[in-house]
């Protein structure tokens, strides 16, 4: 597989205190390799809490600072963007400082933010706080790069299902708990929790990530290539946004496809000339990377709109849709997928080891479609819209996020190993954002005929995805 060796150090005689590998094949095992998922779990529970739980309180968040439910979209926007922004920076620096060390950077970046959070006089400190907070996106590329450097090859798959299993949620339960705290004790008091749960998250990271920078890393961060990606990722994201909002012919929206382009080719051209990129170009053009991203974008754009958009308006529309309250409508659509996702995540990891990642791949893809298809055929029923997005609980949430993300780390560059999970984890936001838009129009129009559109388009995208799956290239020692 394409990772690095663990850092060089002697380990501890206590198992509880810091654990650093020896240079070599050490891998941690047992009780050691228990410990070291959960830590890393309590770290991405840390950034899915403030994603989730945040979401039902933002109405309340705009009525405590006296402003209207518009004036809150920027709470959760500037979380996102943020996370886009820090996972492929602080992922690659982390090859350079080391990942305990990026990891409690993160987290204490994080920790800043929710203390402005908790205190901020007003709703704009209060986004600054969010963005801070954001920053903690970085923690799920980094777990994977931990997992894969220090557990041994036949448990990794597993490992990488329990972390993926958390990208959807905590069960479905998280968003209710988040509402009721919000109606209970007020919103800041979710971010009391994160804080909580950052503290504790940081203090197991000191006691169990092993320290050191990963060996065979050569040169220095390239901060010119990360200013550059990172200029890409706003433009990119402000673009997808702003089409929307204003249409896509719009001055506005022109100049900034334009922005969005120029910061891709600045980016380009330095990746070329740098003697130590951020990710270097060829690895761009080759099977090992842009597949990766372009099926990530391009899934995220198909299913995530199915799931969290189409089918949340489709179901709650009383005239071209079921007529269901928000909250039966979340039980019914929203809950079984990510409750399913749960379990069905370290399976799919399970069988990704043992059958093969390209193998696990193609068929969450695959059937992923399938489920689209079946959602769109039969948007009137009620049932079989419901089977459908349930049946994505296994097929996106369990095989495809659990295989991507695995993907990301075994096809990422040996000289760069965590620029590509850290990439293709900001490919996530621009995936899912992506397909809203495109969606949006359809779904809007608040008819049957409507929302059947909106979703024959996520099946377009989706078979797509399917195709560039296709090219993927296999990791090393498996056959496709």
């Amino acid at each position: 597989m394409n990772t690095p060796a663990p850092a060089a150090a002697a380990p501890p005689a206590d198992a509880a205190s810091a654990v650093v590998l020896p240079e070599g094949d050490a891998k941690f095992s047992g009780r050691r390799a228990a410990l070291l998922i959960s830590t890393l779990l309590l770290g991405v529970l840390s950034f899915q809490l403030n994603a989730s739980m945040v979401t039902p309180a933002l109405p309340q968040i705009a009525a405590s600072f006296g402003r209207n439910a518009d004036a809150a979209a920027p709470v959760q926007s500037m979380f996102f963007l943020a996370g886009a922004i820090a996972g492929p920076v602080i992922g690659r620096w982390s090859d350079f400082i080391g990942r305990r060390a990026a990891l409690l950077l993160v987290l204490g970046i994080m920790g800043a933010g929710t203390i402005l959070c908790i205190t901020a006089p007003t709703l704009e400190l209060l986004i600054t706080g969010r963005f801070l907070q954001g920053v903690s996106s970085a923690v799920f590329a980094l777990a994977y790069i931990v997992l894969s450097e220090n557990l041994q090859a036949k448990v990794f798959g597993t490992s990488v299902g329990i972390i993926a299993a958390i990208n959807g949620g905590v069960g479905g339960v998280d968003g209710y708990v988040g509402g009721l705290m919000a109606e209970t004790l007020g919103f800041r008091s979710i971010f009391v929790v994160v804080l909580v749960l950052t503290a504790i998250a940081a203090a197991c990271i000191i006691r169990i990530v092993p320290a050191g920078r990963p060996s065979g890393i050569r040169g220095a961060m390239d901060w010119w290539g990360a200013g550059s990606l990172s200029l890409f990722l706003v433009f990119t994201t402000y673009f997808v946004s702003g089409g929307s909002a204003a249409g896509w012919t719009a001055p506005g929206t022109l100049a900034l496809l334009a922005a969005t382009i120029a910061s891709f080719a600045a980016f380009w051209f330095i990746e070329k000339r740098r003697s130590h990129p951020l990710i270097a170009v060829h690895h761009l053009r080759s099977r090992q990377v842009w597949p990766v991203i372009a099926t990530t974008v391009l899934t995220l754009a198909g299913i995530f709109a199915v799931i969290n958009f189409t089918v949340v308006l489709l179901s709650q529309d009383p005239d071209g849709g079921f007529g269901l309250s928000a909250s039966v409508s979340a039980l019914l659509f929203l809950t079984p997928a990510a409750l399913i996702g749960v379990f069905a995540a370290p399976l799919a990891g399970w069988l990704a080891d043992r059958r093969g990642w390209i193998k696990t791949l193609r068929a969450g893809t695959g059937l992923s479609l399938a489920c689209a298809i079946a959602a769109a055929a039969f948007s009137e029923s009620q049932v079989a819209v419901l089977v459908a997005v349930a049946a994505l609980g296994i097929f996106y949430n369990g095989f495809f996020l659990t295989a991507i993300n695995g993907l990301s780390v075994l096809l990422s560059p040996k000289e760069a190993p965590a620029a590509l999970p850290g990439i293709n984890g900001a490919s996530f936001g621009i995936g899912a954002s992506l397909g809203v838009v495109l969606v949006a129009p359809f779904a809007a129009l608040s008819t049957s005929a409507g929302y059947a559109t909106a979703l024959w388009i996520s099946v377009g995208i989706t078979a797509a995805a399917f195709i560039v799956s296709l090219f993927v290239a296999a990791p090393k020692g498996e056959t496709v």
